[in-house]
């Protein structure tokens, strides 16, 4: 059946071909919680339905946001229920905050890094500003 029929059945290798994830992610996510036990052929293989691509989708992007499991779990309902508009906003802002402090973190390291890199001669000597300066007691 095509995936656009609302009981398509894909196998888990097909799923995550189509998603262009691994066969461990959706393992992963099932295991956790994130995605529901999938039906079962009378063989026992994994048969997963359209909703189940749509869901793995919705984790597979907010993880590619940077959500944690957790969060995800909020943005799913798995903890308490469909959030809002308000409570989804909330989580974002709190998300793109801790982004932010990154970059923050990240452009201090590479101001940082580079101020000791100006004084690596890059020479073939054991003599080097960078490791010295790791060493340096300060």
């Amino acid at each position: 059946m095509g995936i656009t029929s609302p009981r398509a059945e894909l196998k888990r290798a097909e799923l995550a071909g189509r998603l262009g994830c691994n066969l461990e992610t959706i393992r992963y996510y099932e295991k956790i919680g994130l995605l529901p036990e999938p039906a079962r052929t009378a063989s026992g293989h994994r048969l997963y339905s359209n909703g189940d691509q749509v869901r793995l989708r919705f984790i597979l992007r907010a993880r590619s946001l940077g959500f944690s499991v957790e969060d995800v779990r909020s943005l799913l309902g798995i903890n308490d229920g469909r959030p809002s508009c308000a409570d989804v906003k909330a989580l974002a802002e709190a998300h793109r905050g801790d982004i932010r402090k990154r970059i923050a973190d990240l452009r201090q390291m590479d101001r940082r890094l580079g101020e000791i890199m100006a004084g690596c001669t890059g020479a073939e000597t054991p003599d080097c500003a960078l490791t010295d300066n790791l060493f340096e007691d300060r």
